[in-house]
């Protein structure tokens, strides 16, 4: 098989993660890596036996294909800039700074007739696979992608930066449209939104409860949904599913617990799990990789012409969807009138919760 020459295009905390895939990758030929800071560059190029560019224009018409790990904001000059030269295609989430962006990056693909893929790596998380596979109409959903602070992705808020991969899983997983959406989220650090939680209400009677934030001590990323079959919870962190469903006995003739003498009531408690409801735990593989599995993926497409999995289009929706939110933060009125405050700032503190801490700063030299 002919090797697939390949370049990655920013080869930050992310980017060189795909670089180091692909170079040892066996039908692949790691070409180049690319990146605005030349150490960074010549440091993963010489790490992974390749060539370190400062500009992606000389690798055009000397890929076959491209992943581009840039910073949002450079997405769609740099994706535009393969696609028009009919390389398929590799985007990070989100897609683009905007949908205008996105759905010329879906134009392109289309014309020339390549793969265009997005990022939205949770798809490959062997329990949400799983869970895909399951026959299960979601009607309540919740949603939690909480994690520390990173000082990465600073040019977006925690809705672009984490809450659309969740945002893609909905989409994917309950389908749409969305009727309507509700939001509040506050900057803490001044910028862009660091935390925000979401209400969103689908067509088919689905709600969902999303809330992301970048400054909790703890990462948590999870995932609860109830439907007519059952309940199934998604530890992304573990990759560990959970199903419950009702027994066959139960569904068939259901239970009046109201109903039940002293003692009935007393041997339900014992018997709701098990008798009642079944459980089921599945424990995916901790030594798998996704992002191994999103590039073998991607790799695929392109040898083969098959559609990506998460499609330019999927991206796009789950910006818009992303957008949507973020309209309905901006109009969140904090003080519940229009004369109040609104948007991610929040009002200034009426106090404090207990007294400031004093924190020693070193002396200037």
């Amino acid at each position: 098989m002919t090797r697939l020459r390949m370049a990655v295009i920013g080869v930050g905390h992310l980017g060189q993660h795909h670089a180091r895939i692909l170079a040892n990758m066996p039908d692949v030929d790691l070409v180049g890596v690319v990146d605005a800071n030349p150490d960074q560059a010549r440091t993963v190029a010489a790490k992974l036996g390749t060539e370190a560019y400062e500009h992606f224009e000389p690798l055009i018409g000397c890929v076959d294909a491209v992943s581009v790990v840039t910073p949002t904001i450079h997405h769609h000059a740099v994706a535009s800039a393969f696609l028009n030269a009919g390389v398929p295609t590799l985007v990070e989430k989100p897609v683009c700074r905007t949908l205008a962006e996105a759905d010329d990056l879906i134009a392109l693909a289309d014309a020339a007739g390549v793969p265009l893929q997005v990022g939205h790596i949770e798809r490959f998380n062997p329990a949400f696979e799983e869970l895909a596979r399951r026959p299960i109409r979601p009607k309540f959903v919740e949603a939690e992608r909480h994690g520390p602070f990173t000082g990465r992705s600073i040019d977006i808020g925690a809705v672009l930066d984490l809450m659309i991969h969740d945002l893609d899983l909905l989409l994917a997983l309950v389908g749409g449209p969305v009727t309507r959406v509700a939001a509040v989220g506050a900057a803490v650090f001044g910028g862009y939104e660091d935390m925000v939680n979401a209400r969103l209400e689908f067509e088919n009677g689905c709600v969902a409860h999303v809330t992301a934030s970048r400054i909790t001590r703890h990462p948590k990323r999870r995932l609860r949904v109830w439907a007519p079959e059952g309940y199934a919870g998604i530890d992304f962190v573990t990759r560990k599913l959970t199903l419950v469903q009702q027994s066959a006995e139960l569904r068939e003739h259901g239970i009046r617990a109201e109903q039940l003498d002293a003692a009935a009531k007393a041997r339900l408690k014992d018997e709701v799990f098990g008798r009642y409801l079944q459980v089921l735990n599945l424990d995916a593989d901790r030594k798998f990789d996704q992002l191994t599995a999103e590039l073998k993926h991607f790799i695929y497409c392109v040898r083969t012409g098959h559609g990506p999995r998460v499609s330019g289009r999927d991206g796009r929706d789950a910006l818009e969807l992303a957008e949507r939110v973020l309209a309905a933060l901006r109009a969140h009125p904090w003080e519940g009138s229009a004369e109040g405050p609104h948007g991610p700032k929040p009002p200034r503190p009426a106090g404090w919760l207990f007294p400031p801490i004093q924190i020693a700063r070193p002396e200037a030299a």
